[in-house]
């Protein structure tokens, strides 16, 4: 591209509420378009990113010289890290020279509590044991190295503990073959033969990518085995489909319940293959469900934002709903992103037409991005002006960047243990639905993931009421209707703690619950599958706030799944049943537009 054909390019978004049509602002709030010297940097900036893989060299820089400089100015802490790299060493040399010690697994260190790489038996033999708990004090000493430091920022001290916690990774004496003992003993099983195995998957990888499609997808085909609850598509916009499942039972919840899945992912999440399907699971439970469905969007969408996703998303949902059930007040449902979005609309609906929503739900949902974790080491003035230049030659934020940032949170198990897996023991992990819909990624439009960056986990404009839909603040506090929110246990995108600041910024009654397992297994929790637990609490709106720690204490611990409760709490907040429809219609009285799944969630 020439600098010329830069000049052309839209400035970046900001903290605006323009149209779709109309020319948004740049993030520097001006309005006018880049004079050619920013244009040339856009242009450097998103060849860097190629390079980087999005990741802003400057950020990573800034944090490392902040890091650099106090350590150099910190003699006790550099000499207070000597003697621990000393001590650990003598005591390792004397733990190696001596024969009974060696024998004793974990003497001197034990991996983390999730740290799944050293979990097999095998890793308490002797030799492997020994290079095992060598990495492992090494990790520790670098922890100490990058933390603790006083007058280094939190934010710099987080993103040089993550990246060289993630370069050590890379070395972890599990990822190497004849330092792994599973490895070891698959190579003395099989002949080698684990090897021939392992260049096989790896061709195939290869190939995949070369096709534009990393990750094979399995056998899991969207309409055949997963998202395959009955319904139709009763509305159609530029941006959505919405969904209306059929009735499976003979009476149903008068109040029709509408979901609002993240835009960053497929909607059918939420319905896998009919055993983990949540939309079946409340189907057939009596409850009229709408689900929107995203399309995935192109670079001639690169000016849809935020607040377009609200209007032609949610808002859009609503009225559809409203004609094909007037005079019935909606429960609503937001997971993820889809929850932050549903927040803001619901806050805007309950002040500009009270009563026309019956409950609102958030699943791992934040409002507040104050503690938004580890997620937020990608966030930060530097780095959202870096991926702002990318997605400007583009339009979109490709599938594989987002993941990939979601891969790094997780790297131990989403890439090493993998890599292991596959090429080093030769074995693919079975194919299931949730892996292949976590395969099927989407793009998000420019200005929209600028939106979102900048509003709020950057500014956090809307925790502190800053934050514009149609010119006019949203009040978190207008959110008045029955709440039920959920949180997973080991939630790395959306921390329970973080999903807890609801509390302080919603009047309304909260249920919080929350669940066992992560973002996305944490969600999924079907009554079918073994293993699921969940703390839940109620706090009325007139009642004194309880803290998250103080919570953990005194909240309930259930064995099973949260779904039961949730249904629990949608028909306390219900009218009483009344008879099905019989037929599904689109609005304005006319034929459906589609089956379900519809179209819209085909596209790649």
């Amino acid at each position: 591209m020439t600098v010329h054909a830069v000049l052309d390019q839209p400035a970046s978004p900001a903290n605006d509420d323009s149209s779709v049509a109309g020319t948004p602002a740049s993030a520097t709030s001006k309005s006018e378009a880049p004079t050619s010297a920013e244009s040339i940097d856009h242009l450097v900036h998103a060849a860097m990113a190629r390079w980087t893989g999005g990741l802003s060299p400057a950020s990573l820089a800034l944090a490392f010289a902040d890091w650099q400089l106090h350590l150099a100015a910190s003699p006790g802490k550099r000499l207070e890290l000597a003697l621990k790299a000393l001590g650990d060493g003598l005591r390792f040399a004397r733990m190696v020279s001596t024969p009974h010690a060696v024998w004793q697994a974990w003497l001197m260190v034990k991996p983390q509590p999730g740290d799944s790489r050293f979990a097999s038996q095998e890793w308490t033999l002797p030799a492997f044991n020994v290079m095992a708990q060598a990495f492992l004090l090494g990790q520790q000493w670098w922890h100490s190295a990058t933390t603790g430091l006083c007058g280094v920022s939190r934010e710099h001290a987080a993103i040089v503990d993550f990246t060289i916690r993630q370069c050590l990774d890379v070395m972890a004496p599990s990822n190497f073959a004849f330092s792994n003992p599973e490895v070891v003993q698959r190579v003395m099983r099989s002949g080698g033969g684990n090897f021939v195995s392992g260049w096989h998957n790896w061709l195939d990888d290869c190939r995949d990518l070369l096709r534009g499609y990393p990750g094979a997808p399995g056998p899991f085909v969207v309409g055949k085995d997963v998202a395959v609850t009955k319904g139709k598509v009763v509305y159609r916009n530029e941006l959505i489909e919405l969904i209306q499942y059929a009735p499976a039972t003979s009476d149903v919840c008068p109040e029709p319940l509408l979901i609002v899945p993240a835009w960053i992912m497929k909607y059918y999440i939420l319905d896998l293959s009919p055993e983990k399907s949540l939309v079946r699971f409340l189907v057939e439970r009596g409850f009229t469900v709408f689900m929107i469905s995203w399309r995935n969007p192109g670079p001639a969408d690169r000016d849809l934002g935020l607040e377009d996703y609200r209007k032609l998303g949610v808002d859009a949902a609503v009225d559809v709903i409203n004609q094909l059930a007037p005079q019935r007040a909606i429960h609503v449902a937001g997971y993820c992103l889809g929850g932050t979005l549903l927040a803001i609309a619901a806050a805007r609906l309950q002040r500009e037409r009270p009563g026309c929503l019956r409950s609102v739900t958030l699943l791992a949902a934040q409002v507040d991005f104050t503690e938004a974790g580890e997620l937020t080491l990608f966030i930060n003035e530097s780095q959202v002006a870096f991926l702002e230049d990318m997605m400007r030659q583009h339009g979109v934020l490709e599938a594989g960047q987002m993941a990939g940032a979601f891969q790094l949170l997780r790297s131990n198990d989403m890439i090493w243990s993998r890599l292991v897996r596959d090429y080093l023991i030769g074995e693919r992990a079975p194919p299931s639905d949730l892996m292949s819909w976590n395969a099927d990624a989407t793009r998000m439009p420019y200005r929209m993931h600028s939106d979102y960056l900048r509003k709020l986990f950057l500014d956090n404009d809307l925790a502190e009421g800053r934050y514009l839909a149609d010119g006019q603040p949203v009040a978190l506090s207008d959110l008045r209707a029955p709440m039920f929110v959920v949180g997973t246990l080991r939630d790395h995108v959306a921390p329970w703690r973080s999903v807890h600041k609801i509390h302080l910024l919603a009047d309304a009654d909260v249920t919080f619950v929350l669940a066992s397992g992560g973002h996305n297994a944490g969600i999924v929790a079907p009554p079918s599958e073994d293993g699921h637990s969940y703390q839940l609490m109620e706090k009325e709106v007139d009642r004194p706030y309880v803290g998250p720690d103080e919570w953990l204490q005194k909240a309930a611990h259930r064995e099973g799944t949260w779904w039961l409760e949730w249904v629990r709490f949608l028909t306390t907040h219900s009218d009483a049943w009344v008879p099905a429809q019989t037929s599904l219609h689109a609005a304005q009285g006319g034929p459906p537009l589609d089956d379900a799944p519809g179209q819209y969630v085909l596209q790649h």
